[in-house]
Order: structure tokens, then sequence, then C-alpha cells
């Protein structure tokens, strides 16, 4: 590496260490033997004010090794690596933080000799850091995206790593290479796959950031039994881009509400913004209760009378809701709108009132079971669980 290269390596170390503690000699050492420029490519996209614009190495190459050794994800390919479409331009993978990186294989806590599957190559990074730790022939990778993986093989060949690398849809696992002690997935999930557990050694861990419709937060660790049910506890502070076979592309105006669409009027006095705000374990809660429920803010819409409006929409774009607030400072009653065979505004609303009625729990509280037939979220206990 140059002298610049080591610097900035030597630099974001400092920073993991001051974030997580000391990561040990063998997660330093991995970090040391797996530079994480070199499993960048050339051209990023870097967020500026709500912006994704690209830096390219060739252009600007001390912004592209400050964002390469920033503690904070960087997007790597946008628009699933097709030209953007009158203009638009959204992120497709990334490479995630080191720090969320560091912190999963903690939390994954892979031992001498176990044999791993990561599913979601991405830039190959956590491959490589699993494969310095491990071994090669312990490691396998998967993405469903070869512009993706056969990148990653590059780089990782460049660093005289071979850990299997192939292309296919994580979704299966990886069947030809199972069982696995431990499977990590460095893209989030709103259903978990039983293939990850089926290919799991009893006695083995499930590692995979969550999502529901609602909201993108949090991390599942799950114990796999020899029972073939896997149980565990959510943690929080994290979000990765979802799985590309569990995506949906729902807008409210092209997918949902329609013309003749004829909703009924009613009044809450809860604050929207209690129930999708910024409270995370709140919003976490909400979407576990209700997990095939989005919702999107709009702020100053066309409407008179309305300064900001949340909306909410089923998955299947069956039923919707709308709830606006007028601006006036502290308001106490805000008009509902609400469309279809369920009263969306009605669940939401008593889905934040369950949670806070049972002490406002924190992420770390609730937790998966899952099983052939489908999974069950539960609050401190699985015998308190419900339909996922």
């Amino acid at each position: 590496m140059s002298t610049e290269e080591q610097a900035a390596a030597c630099g974001l170390l400092r920073a993991l260490g001051e974030e997580l503690g000391p990561l040990g000699p063998e997660l330093a050492a991995a970090f040391r033997r797996v530079p994480r420029h070199m499993f960048l490519p050339r051209e990023v996209w870097l967020d500026e004010e709500g912006d994704w614009v690209s830096c390219a190495r060739d252009a600007e190459p001390a912004r592209w090794l400050a964002a390469a050794y920033a503690d904070a994800p960087v997007v790597t390919q946008v628009n699933d690596g097709e030209k953007a479409r009158d203009g638009e331009v959204w992120p497709s993978s990334s490479a995630s933080a080191p720090s969320i990186v560091f912190r999963m294989l903690r939390m994954l806590g892979p031992r001498p000799g176990d044999r791993i599957l990561e599913i979601g190559t991405g830039t190959g990074w956590t491959a490589g850091l699993l494969a310095a730790l491990l071994g090669d022939e312990n490691v396998t990778t998967v993405d469903v995206d070869p512009a993706l993986t056969e990148a990653a093989v590059r780089s990782l060949k460049a660093l005289g790593l071979r850990p299997a690398v192939a292309t296919a849809d994580g979704a299966g696992g990886f069947p030809s290479s199972a069982p696995y002690d431990r499977i990590i997935a460095t893209c989030s999930v709103r259903r978990l796959p039983y293939a990850w557990v089926e290919q799991t050694r009893p006695g083995g861990i499930v590692l995979t950031p969550w999502e529901t419709p609602w909201f993108c937060y949090g991390l599942l660790r799950l114990h796999v039994g020899g029972d073939g049910v896997a149980s565990g506890r959510f943690a929080p502070h994290s979000a990765f881009m979802l799985m590309r076979g569990q995506r949906t592309d729902l807008r409210i105006y092209r997918d949902v509400v329609r013309d003749e669409h004829i909703p009924k009027e009613s009044a809450t006095g809860l604050d929207p913004w209690l129930v999708a705000g910024a409270d995370a374990d709140a919003r976490f809660a909400v979407g576990l209760r209700l997990p095939d429920v989005w919702h999107a803010w709009h702020h100053r819409p066309d409407v008179p009378g309305v300064a900001t409006r949340l909306w909410l929409a089923t998955t299947d774009a069956t039923s919707w809701a709308a709830v606006d607030w007028d601006g006036t400072p502290d308001a106490r009653e805000y008009t509902v709108w609400q469309y279809g065979d369920r009263r969306l505004w009605d669940e939401a609303e008593a889905a934040y009132k369950w949670w806070a009625g049972q002490g406002r729990p924190p992420v770390g509280r609730f937790g998966l079971t899952v099983t052939p037939d489908g999974g069950r979220a539960w609050l401190d206990d699985p015998s308190r669980s419900w339909v996922l």
C-alpha cells in the first residue's frame, strides 16, 4: 500500500477501536491483511444533500480514498448496474460501514474450523476478512449479480485469497457446500429463507440484517436447533439494502391511490410522528406488528390546509390511509382518511399503543422463531408470539 493508503487504514483502525473497543489480534490482523480500498470499484457514489453523486478514483483520488477509509457505507453500484432512466439514481449495492462489518463478525462468532456461508458477496471485503480469519477452504460467498461476483474474485485474488465465490440467488443458500456452522447475510430480509436454517448444522448460527416494509432496522441472530427450528433475538443499529428477490416497488400515486377511491374520514389524537418518526424502537415494533404495511411522508402536498401527510398502504396495494397535519403547532387532532378493506391507521395506532402499553420495549427485547411453516415474532419470550 502507498503511504497515503497506510495512513488512511491506520486511521480507520483507530476509529474502529474507539467505536467498538479493541478488535482483538485476530480481527486486527484480518483488517491489515484485507485492505478495504482494494475492494471498492474505481467509481463510487457519495451522498451529497440527498443526491447520489459519482466519485471517480482517477479524477478525485483523495476524496475516493477518504470514502474508502471512512466509517461509513459507500455505494458501489447504482440502478442494478444499468444506465439511469430520466436521471433517477438509486443505490443497488454498497460496501457496508466498517464498524457494522466488524460488529457482525463479532456477533457471528466464527471459530477455527467453522464453515461459513456469506449471502451477498457485494464487494467481497467481508468474504476476504472471513477467509483471512478461517482459511479459504472454509468460506463460501454467493451473490445474485455476476458483475459483483466477478469483481470480488478479482479483488480477492489480488490479495492471494481464494474463498469459493458463486453467482446464485442467496435466498436458496448454497446447498452444494452445505452444511455450514455459520451463515451471515449482508443484505436485509423481510422473510428469513428456511433454506438457511436447513443448511446450518444444529448448534449453528444464522445472522442477518432485518427489514419490514415499515422500517429497515436491526440484526437478527438465530440459534439453529436439531429439530428444524431456529430462534433468537434482534439487536439494534443497522440498515442494509434489501435482498433483491424480496424487493417491492410501490409508489402511492402510481400504484395505490386512485381517483375513484372514496375514503372514509375520521380524526385521531395520536401524533403520527410518534408512530412513524424518529423513535427507532417504536417504528421497529410497529413494523413487526404490521408486517405487510409501509408508509411514506409527503411534506407540503398540494392539498389545501395540509402541511404534511403521512401515507400508509398495504404491500398488495389494496388498502391505504392518510393522516394530515394542518401545520398547527402542538396540534391535538389530525384528520384521517382510510380506504379499503382494512383501516390501516386504526391498525397502526393499535400497534403503537400496544408497544407503549408493554413499557416501550427496545429492539433487543424482540425475537423471531423460524420453522418450516414460517416465522413468529415475539416479545421477551417465544410464548408471547404472533405470526409474522
